[in-house]
């Protein structure tokens, strides 16, 4: 099969590699369609420490079944169509016994730390396959997993029923992020974003206000403030934006050396909650529904997807911060 290769951080190769064979319990997936996360940026320039190399990259997609192994539940058949949570949990480390697996200390992932979707073929467990209607075709479904990965942050928050709020960053989190928040029942989404096509595409999927600076918004404070960017001044703006009483989720991911600065008086003296949300938990069921359902609006966040052989490219698109979902259809 033809696949994308980081032989180490910054050499890749689009090449030649071996057919995935299922072991126990695994479906091989002939892959549809995957998208660039700013963690495989991460890992084209060995900031993600858990990556070991080579490794074909790619954690968010969707495909088809195409073999079974021994183990697999009966009820799986060939030709399925399936959206893959690439999360591997350990099972028996502290935290997965408490139910908190996307803490575990033994944490993998397909895509992070194992072979992933960037490539013709992949294996994956079946327990980590979700099977998708014909409605949701592969792009949408290959945003999935990233529409998980805002299901749980939105079970962090909590409930958001008449709450006004500030969403720093209209990618493809931020997007997804939005939709969520006014279906959950905000009173008003407003978002902040440094790129005009971006807060276009925020207006068209709801944003009450949307304003390249959050002093130019047209509220100034807020019950809750989310941050899709996972940078340090955009952080810093959420937290003094938040009226008392107010909750800040740290949503975006930065790097492990960067600090922010925020008022523990204020934190103590205006009972802030500052919470984290770390990638899939049990949510990915969840997010297969609301997809398959029709009530995540696509369209926005989606360009013409790039060919395997065109990663480099792709990737460069992603760079740039061109598009908002950057996708790769092995097969075309």
């Amino acid at each position: 099969m033809r696949a994308v290769i980081w032989e180490e951080p910054g050499k890749l190769t689009v090449t030649e590699a071996p057919d995935p064979a299922p072991r126990h319990g695994e479906l091989v997936i002939r892959v549809g369609a995957c998208g660039i996360c700013g963690t495989d940026v991460h890992i084209a320039d060995g900031e993600f420490p858990p990556t070991p190399y080579p490794i074909i990259p790619g954690h968010e997609f969707a495909g088809r079944v195409v073999a079974r192994g021994a183990g697999v539940p009966a009820g799986w058949r060939d030709g399925e169509r399936v959206a893959v949570d690439p999360s591997l949990f350990c099972g028996y480390c502290p935290a997965c016994r408490s139910g908190r697996g996307n803490l575990c200390a033994n944490w993998n992932a397909i895509g992070d730390t194992v072979n992933g979707a960037f490539a013709e073929y992949v294996a994956v467990p079946a327990a980590n396959a979700y099977r998708i209607p014909d409605s949701v075709d592969d792009a949408q479904a290959a945003l999935i997993e990233p529409l998980s990965c805002a299901v749980h942050g939105l079970r962090r928050i909590g409930p958001v029923i008449g709450e006004d709020i500030l969403l720093t960053g209209a990618g493809t989190m931020g997007l997804l992020l939005l939709q969520l928040l006014n279906r959950a029942g905000a009173r008003s989404v407003n978002v902040v974003d440094r790129k005009a096509a971006r807060l276009q595409a925020a207006k068209t999927l709801g944003a009450a206000s949307a304003a390249e600076d959050v002093a130019a918004l047209d509220r100034r404070m807020f019950g809750v403030a989310v941050d899709a960017t996972g940078a340090p001044a955009a952080i810093e703006a959420c937290f003094r934006s938040l009226d008392r009483g107010g909750r800040l989720l740290i949503f975006g991911v930065t790097n492990g050396d960067a600090m922010v600065s925020l008022s523990p008086f204020r934190i103590y003296n205006d009972e802030i909650t500052v919470l984290g949300s770390m990638a899939v938990l049990n949510s990915f069921g969840a997010a297969t529904d609301l997809m398959a359902a029709g009530v995540i609006d696509t369209a926005p966040l989606l360009g013409p997807p790039f060919g395997l052989a065109e990663f480099p490219d792709a990737l460069a698109s992603v760079r740039a911060g061109e598009g908002i979902k950057i996708q790769v259809v092995p097969g075309s």
